[in-house]
């Protein structure tokens, strides 16, 4: 999956912003009709920045109070009963029973999002040098963890178990899907962040280099920090005499049950689990910029005097993060985590997967894979050469690879949205719900035929005339790509201008008229 859909869609996003320097609707003046792909990258942003934050929320929550999630004896039972108390799974029966807000989340919540407003208020220079010590941070905490967890008995077990693989499961569908959203998540595709990240690079930086370094870099890092989780579960299957397989767990309950429930049989139990929440915080305020930035970059590109007007743009920056303080109060009720898994789920599932496939076939065969190819060229042309040489992959697996494989992961995830019910525990999700669930994930890529028929309409003539011209780039567009911004009496007109027989018959006419 990094190979194939990894390392080419995240290629592709970087050069489209590096390239437009623009943010994620913006950029698509190079195809006014692939608009809508955008619009739903901003959606999908939008969702995983309304329950993100809960994350942060919850590692607040247990930092302010390590006492009561660090105490001693029952470890097994404080810690089920501490995630029981922030999640507040006991007093609420399911979706349709949401029940009180937790004050204490409550005030968590508002503290993370005061933090991502400060981060932020500057625009690219705060959250750029914020993430000097957000993405270090977590690289010492994992060394320290590592060491650590080497010393204990039982962490070799936990390797083991970690780096032996399971050959026959590659047969299975799930693994597949799994490593996509591994891949996609840990290299944000298909969020926009990517496109607003790289808007602010310079032209000619080497886009194909920070692609390789990035991609292949974050990957070893997920690598690395298996090493620093499953060493202390090895430790901790040790010591309860069970399989490592019987302590490990997924999702929240990893984070927030398992881990911190072996870093608590250690000596010093307090200090490494604080480490490892203060990691955990960073992570997601790193997570969170991404998605922000995506956001606004957007809306001060479609409102040009909100980013020459620091207070307006401070005004908006407050409103926003305000607006996504209130929605995010459900997810953080008696009954949040049943709302915070159906977000989570539905948010970044089918839409995800059919943004990035319609980015893919739409610069591929709309925009034209030899002129993305060229538009690299110039961005990198002073690279070395087997930069260019390496674009030769590129081309084949936008053309063919990553295209058939994400139409692989998307029928999987139909089949498996048709036939496997969604769980929370024991708690099976209604039909309204999964409903629900379904009409999110619709709503961010049905922005992609909407806003293309809305581009086809509003050009003139024939149907096929009007399709012609909604994917020819404006002019802006390639001013753009000149570092030069449009003059402000410039109309976005399409590249080619096909002119009809009346025109010349025009121009003969005045002729004729002034030789008279």
């Amino acid at each position: 999956m990094l190979l194939f859909t990894g390392l080419p869609l995240f290629l592709m996003e970087l050069s489209l912003g590096q390239y437009g320097s623009a943010g994620p609707i913006m950029v698509w003046k190079c195809c006014p009709l692939l608009k809508g792909i955008g619009i739903g990258m901003l959606l999908v942003s939008t969702f995983v920045c309304l329950y993100y934050n809960v994350i942060i929320a919850w590692t607040f929550y247990t930092l302010a109070c390590p006492s009561r999630t660090l105490c001693p004896g029952r470890v097994r039972h404080c810690y089920t009963q501490h995630f029981t108390r922030v999640l507040g799974v006991v007093n609420s029966k399911g979706l349709s029973d949401p029940g009180p807000v937790k004050w204490e989340l409550a005030i968590c919540l508002l503290v993370a999002w005061i933090v991502i407003y400060l981060c932020m208020l500057k625009g690219i220079r705060s959250s750029g040098k914020v993430v000097y010590v957000t993405a270090t941070f977590p690289y010492f905490v994992l060394f320290v963890l590592i060491i650590r967890g080497a010393t204990l008995q039982g962490s070799l077990k936990g390797v083991q178990f970690y780096l032996t693989p399971d050959w026959k499961r590659l047969l299975s569908a799930q693994v597949w899907n799994d490593a996509a959203s591994q891949i996609f998540y840990s290299l944000g595709i298909g969020f926009g962040g990517l496109l607003s990240m790289a808007s602010y690079n310079k032209f000619d930086n080497n886009v194909i280099r920070d692609t390789l370094v990035i991609a292949i870099g974050n990957c070893c890092t997920s690598f690395f920090a298996g090493f620093a989780i499953f060493s202390i579960l090895g430790h901790m299957a040790w010591k309860k005499n069970v399989p490592v397989g019987k302590v490990a767990d997924t999702g929240p309950g990893l984070a927030f049950v398992a881990y911190p429930e072996a870093l608590a049989l250690l000596p010093g139990s307090v200090f490494w689990s604080i480490l490892f929440f203060l990691m955990l915080f960073m992570l997601g305020v790193d997570t969170l910029f991404g998605n922000m930035e995506a956001i606004t970059t957007a809306v001060l590109d479609e409102f040009p005097v909100l980013r020459g007007n620091f207070k307006k743009k401070c005004l908006f920056l407050a409103l926003l993060c305000f607006g996504f303080y209130l929605m995010g109060l459900l997810l953080i009720t008696d009954g949040g985590i049943y709302w915070f898994t159906l977000i989570d789920f539905y948010s970044t599932s089918f839409g995800l997967i059919i943004i990035a496939l319609f980015m893919c076939i739409g610069m591929t065969f709309f925009y034209g894979v030899n002129q993305f190819c060229q538009d690299i060229v110039d961005m990198v042309c002073r690279c070395p050469p087997w930069c260019t040489k390496l674009l030769m992959y590129f081309k084949a697996c936008w053309v063919f690879f990553t295209p058939v494989l994400l139409l692989f992961i998307l029928s999987y995830i139909f089949v498996d949205l048709y036939n496997t019910p969604l769980r929370y525990g024991s708690y099976i999700y209604p039909r309204w719900g999964r409903a629900l669930g379904v009409c999110m994930g619709t709503f961010c890529c049905i922005q992609i035929p909407f806003w293309g028929i809305m581009a086809i309409w509003r050009e003139s003539g024939t149907l096929k005339d009007r399709f012609q011209k909604a994917i020819q780039p404006l002019n802006s567009w390639r001013a753009a790509s000149r570092q030069n911004d449009a003059p402000p009496e410039m109309v976005d007109v399409p590249y080619s201008v096909n002119l009809a027989d009346a025109d010349f018959t025009s121009q003969e006419w005045e002729s004729n008229a002034s030789e008279a």
